[in-house]
């Protein structure tokens, strides 16, 4: 069934995880070309639903809420209500976001369940998994810690090591402990039931592979991989006291394995909004199913999703699946549990107003056929360069001359050069190409597109030069101006999708009402003697202080990634105890402090060491400024022989302590002693 047959369209939106805030890898990846495809869907008058939600069952959330001391409920609750409002902030239109804890989701996913059980399409095995005896439970893999096999890190989880990334099984890592208690598991059998995957492989082959060739390269290509390697039975329970429980008897202690009611959500959020019609939008022929996720998810949708949906038996099948790539981060993988990332709900309180400036960068870098990367310089290049210079700097330009010239009303068109006619073609021609770049999920290029136009005017502009031009000839101004005002109020209408919050104080600043998408490329949007708003920059440059304190952030977070992950140096070798006897360690009091001359490392100090005072040049003033020292007392090495450095003797060595990070930091007594004290 080809796209023109379908009647209604139902967008989904990958559900984010409630464990923590959305980030900019989540905008670029699912959200920000989902919301661009829902708005476009609705300005073309098509009937769509855009769904969503947040995925609240899972192993990491229990264990968030275990470390808090607080319950999952409570985990969820927080970062439900983040993630909600910083999508509604950032303008993502849903029609529904809702959650995986409601009682709507609760009951759709127990009756999916149970019907698969009912039809046995579910298959029974038993297996060993490791249980804690301490705590009397069966243990997810991410409850399991170990040594990793491959790099031999001694952290690594039950199901992946997070410092090389390979999967893992928790049979496979090195003095497995349970997470909870600390004790070494052993290994029980539990009844588990599976989804025969391998079953479904025939169909799913001729489905994707010879029914979609259409898909993106990537999403065809994962899944002729996976079919490559031959599918297996899927696990869709487990023993975890936190998700919908198992509606089987027998299986009391169980869940459902958060994959298998995560996609369930889709239906169980719609069913929520429409309460009477939800089946139209899932089991209609004529409804077309978009699952908009990462590549991180394409075997869910593409393969597992599906098989679940058609073992049901009434469901549609996804039409497409347009998955992006990674975005990384100043060249790095951006990483939640590094916290190497620019998180929405930060990014809306450090850029107030700037959510349309993250859309448009997002939707120029998007990951579409393979990883593209962030960094803040190239964030403000592309709003100073492109979006003020560019965008903003047309706008203005021919708004403020409409005013300069005729108080702000739209002046009629005249007769026509060739350079006009030439620039009409131009930018009429906008609708058709944006259109089919949507409609093929290529939202970058699209964007491209409709930024297009802004640059033809201010091309026609500089060309036409209606400031010299208004002396000799006012008509020939009024043309050259309703030109350029048209292509204003056709900007309004090309950049409502990807730059909903811009485009609506544009319509506002000409007075056009609604955008109607019908009429892009229409030379007559605005008739002669329409008034205009008062002229306001649409677009603001911004400042380097304001990209260098978005820099500054992500160095303090890589430098405490580094102390976090760095281990102290080994223990030296042993030495004779008459070797430490031979050290005179004293402490001191610090009567002067101050910088060397023309040496950014080294501070002369002036002590008093109960005897006479001394002089001790250290290398520490990248730590210190020299007032914070005066007065302290201090560590030092009292009969180390005495050296020059940058001219001046230092008789002896201030003691400091290395910190993980390089940092160094004087040692002190913890309470105030006589100076030319013995530190034994």
């Amino acid at each position: 069934m080809t796209e023109k047959h379908f009647k209604r369209t139902l967008v989904t939106a990958a559900l984010p995880y409630a464990n923590g805030g959305v980030h900019i890898g989540h905008l670029a990846g699912v959200y920000v070309p989902a919301d661009i495809y829902a708005r476009y869907l609705r300005l073309r008058g098509r009937e769509v639903l855009f769904v969503c939600g947040s995925d609240e069952h899972g192993v990491p959330i229990t264990i968030r809420a275990r470390k808090e001391g607080i319950t999952p409920q409570d985990v969820v609750d927080r970062y439900h209500k983040m993630i909600k409002d910083s999508f509604a902030e950032f303008g993502i239109s849903f029609d529904i976001y809702s959650r995986t804890t409601s009682k709507t989701h609760a009951q759709t996913a127990t009756e999916f369940f149970r019907k698969l059980y009912d039809k046995g399409e579910f298959i029974e095995q038993e297996s060993e998994q490791y249980y804690d005896e301490e705590t009397k439970t069966f243990l997810a893999d991410r409850y399991i810690t170990g040594e990793c096999p491959h790099c031999h890190n001694e952290g690594a989880y039950g199901d992946q090591c997070e410092k090389c990334g390979t999967s893992l099984s928790p049979t496979e890592l090195i003095n497995p402990k349970s997470a909870i208690s600390g004790a070494t598991p052993v290994l029980r059998k539990t009844k588990h039931w599976y989804l025969p995957l391998d079953k479904h492989q025939p169909w799913l082959e001729e489905w994707i592979l010879k029914g979609h060739p259409e898909w993106r390269s990537n999403v065809y290509g994962q899944c002729k991989s996976w079919f490559e390697m031959g599918l297996q039975p899927r696990a869709v329970s487990r023993d975890l006291d936190w998700g919908i429980p198992v509606p089987v008897e027998g299986a009391e202690g169980k869940v459902m394995y958060v994959w298998f009611d995560a996609p369930i959500g889709y239906i169980s959020n719609t069913r929520e909004l429409l309460p009477d019609t939800w089946e139209t939008w899932w089991k209609s022929d004529d409804t077309r199913l978009i699952h908009f996720i990462g590549k991180d998810n394409i075997v869910f949708h593409c393969i597992v999703f599906p098989a679940m949906l058609k073992a049901e038996g009434s469901y549609i099948l996804p039409d497409n699946v347009p998955s992006n790539e990674f975005l990384n981060l100043e060249d790095e993988k951006i990483s939640t549990s590094r916290n190497w990332a620019v998180w929405l709900h930060e990014y809306l309180q450090d850029l107030p107003g700037k959510q349309d400036v993250l859309r448009y960068v997002l939707t120029a870098n998007a990951p579409e056929t393979k990883d593209n990367n962030f960094t803040w310089k190239d964030f403000q290049a592309r709003n100073n360069n492109e979006l003020v210079a560019v965008y903003g700097n047309f706008v203005n330009r021919a708004l403020v001359l409409t005013q300069k010239y005729f108080d702000g009303k739209v002046p009629s068109c005249g007769e026509l050069t060739d350079a006009d006619r030439q620039t009409i073609a131009e930018f009429q021609g906008v609708k058709a190409d944006v259109e089919r770049l949507i409609e093929k999920f290529r939202f970058r290029d699209a964007l491209k597109e409709a930024m297009n136009l802004a640059r033809i005017g201010n091309k026609y502009l500089a060309d036409s030069e209606p400031w010299k031009v208004w002396k000799t000839d006012p008509d020939r101004v009024a043309t050259i101006l309703n030109i350029a005002l048209q292509l204003v109020a056709n900007l309004a209408i090309a950049f409502e999708p990807f730059l909903p919050m811009s485009s609506k104080r544009l319509r506002e600043m000409i007075c056009l009402g609604d955008a109607n998408w019908e009429r892009l490329g229409a030379t007559d949007l605005l008739a002669d003697g329409h008034q205009l708003g008062k002229p306001e920059l649409l677009f603001d440059k911004i400042e380097d202080s304001v990209v260098e304190a978005q820099i500054n952030k992500l160095e303090e977070i890589k430098k405490a990634n580094a102390a976090a992950q760095a281990k102290a140096a080994p223990v030296a070798a042993p030495i004779e105890f008459e070797q430490w006897e031979k050290l005179d360690i004293r402490v001191g009091t610090v009567l002067e402090c101050e910088k060397v001359p023309k040496a950014d490392k080294l501070l002369r100090f002036l002590i008093d060491d109960g005897l006479e005072r001394r002089t001790i040049v250290s290398g520490i003033a990248k730590y210190y400024a020299p007032e914070e020292l005066v007065g302290k007392q201090v560590c030092f090495l009292a009969n180390l022989p005495a050296r020059k450095l940058r001219g001046i003797e230092s008789q002896g060595m201030i003691l400091s302590a290395e910190d993980l990070d390089g940092s160094l930091c004087v040692i002190t007594p913890q309470k105030q002693v006589k100076p030319g004290s013995q530190v034994k």
